[in-house]
């Protein structure tokens, strides 16, 4: 079960960051972890994978057993930087799918998050069309995308992209998801109109709607989506069918879900009954 997580791995040349990244994917995903198994994986000795879990547990991240390590009660929510190898192969097919339905010239708003960074890389790279019909009152050829965003790392990455104008919300930086939170975003966003705001959930549930781990995020996330003409949820299916701690919006404001094909038929079959286009990629 887990050696598919380290094909890469036996080739060396492993940093320690990566190494942390995949202990925390597992202990995600399993709950636990041994030491020597985790060590066979890794192709590094039982001695190293058990200073990175004695490092891991100093920042709280795991909790320390004998002979391994569990799942520590906050990795729910574990910083960005260790979440970017979670279904990777799902989150770069959605977000070509969502770079997909964005005309040239529109206006985008785009929370934080590693799906919603695949959408901005998919936009970034994307070749302009001429006969786009659902070209918002912006959109025409030879325009360059506006991406209004709260996410540092996003910005950080288009800032570079000639073709694309970003705007940033503005806000205190919380560096679990390197999103800008607060007030400040607020009053920026309360200024501005976007064609289409593309939100990364932590969870979507048909009675509860769009949520998210983090209050501070919700009502930023909540603002980009009242202030958009339509809104796409990005996330892939394991985020489906569960709710999270904090509100963001109901699916009254959401028009299509893009993920992957592991969601239920069920499940799909509910989310198109209250309304939402559900695309599978």
């Amino acid at each position: 079960m887990l050696r598919r997580w380290f094909g890469r791995f036996g080739r060396g040349g492993v940093s320690r960051y990566e190494r942390w990244n995949a202990l925390l994917e597992l202990l995600a995903e399993h709950g636990k972890l041994e030491v020597e198994e985790a060590a066979e994986l890794l192709a590094v000795s039982a001695a190293t994978i058990r200073r990175d879990l004695d490092q891991l547990a100093r920042q709280q991240m795991v909790t320390r057993t004998r002979g391994g390590a569990v799942a520590h009660n906050v990795s729910y929510d574990l910083p960005l930087r260790y979440k970017t190898a979670r279904n990777a192969d799902a989150k770069q097919r959605i977000g070509a799918a969502v770079a997909g339905l964005i005309a040239p010239g529109e206006v985008v708003g785009l929370n934080g998050g590693t799906t919603t960074t695949e959408v901005a890389r998919a936009l970034a790279v994307r070749p302009e069309s001429a006969d786009r019909p659902e070209a918002g009152a912006g959109g025409g050829v030879g325009q360059r995308l506006t991406i209004v965003t709260n996410a540092l790392n996003i910005a950080n990455e288009l800032t570079v992209r000639p073709q694309v104008k970003i705007v940033l919300t503005g806000g205190v930086a919380r560096p679990q998801s390197y999103e800008l939170i607060g007030p400040l975003a607020g009053l920026v966003l309360a200024e501005l109109a976007l064609d289409v705001t593309v939100l990364g959930v932590d969870a979507l549930d048909v009675e509860h709607g769009a949520t998210a781990h983090h209050e501070g995020e919700a009502s930023v996330n909540r603002l980009l989506a009242e202030r958009a003409r339509r809104v796409v949820v990005a996330a892939d299916s394991s985020k489906i069918g569960n709710r999270a701690f904090a509100r963001i919006c109901g699916l009254e404001r959401i028009g299509t879900l893009v993920t992957d094909e592991g969601i239920g038929e069920e499940l799909a079959a509910a989310f198109t009954e209250a309304g939402v286009r559900v695309v599978k990629v």
